[in-house]
């Protein structure tokens, strides 16, 4: 009875490069066509959107009023700035909504739509009067009546 080879064999197994080649070239084609979706439209949103509704309207317009008034990061740069021209458009637009739905809203909505103006109204005039205080400071130092 022989003794069987102690000597490992070394298969080598050509077919590996093909198949490195074809995952290398479906990953560029995915990554291409990323980029083209990303180009044409868009993401897509991760997934279905809420049914619209009154709260989901008045909660936006109150998010964007206090993002202008720098009170929330803005979405795009990562940073809160003041922009009272831009507050005042969104608080003045809720006031619009409140004074044309009067009537046609369920007690909670009317309720919370109040709750909200008065809210970004208090906001409004404190973050007007701060920024004022720094104009005013600059005023007094330079002797100007």
């Amino acid at each position: 009875m022989q003794e069987p080879s102690k000597e490992k064999k070394i298969i080598v197994d050509e077919d590996w490069k093909s198949q490195v080649e074809s995952e290398r070239q479906a990953a560029a084609q995915a990554a291409q066509s990323g980029e083209e979706q990303d180009q044409g439209g868009g993401e897509e949103a991760p997934g279905p959107m809420p049914p619209p509704c009154f709260e989901t309207l008045v909660s936006t317009l109150a998010t964007e009023a206090m993002v202008s008034m720098g009170q929330l990061p803005h979405p795009a740069t990562g940073r809160a700035a003041v922009n009272l021209d831009q507050a005042r458009y969104f608080v003045d637009t809720l006031a619009v909504i409140e004074q044309k739905t009067r009537g046609n809203l369920t007690p909670q909505e009317a309720q919370g739509l109040e709750s909200v103006l008065h809210q970004l109204r208090m906001l409004f005039v404190s973050v007007t009067n701060a920024a004022a205080q720094p104009q005013q400071a600059d005023a007094d130092e330079s002797g100007a009546p």
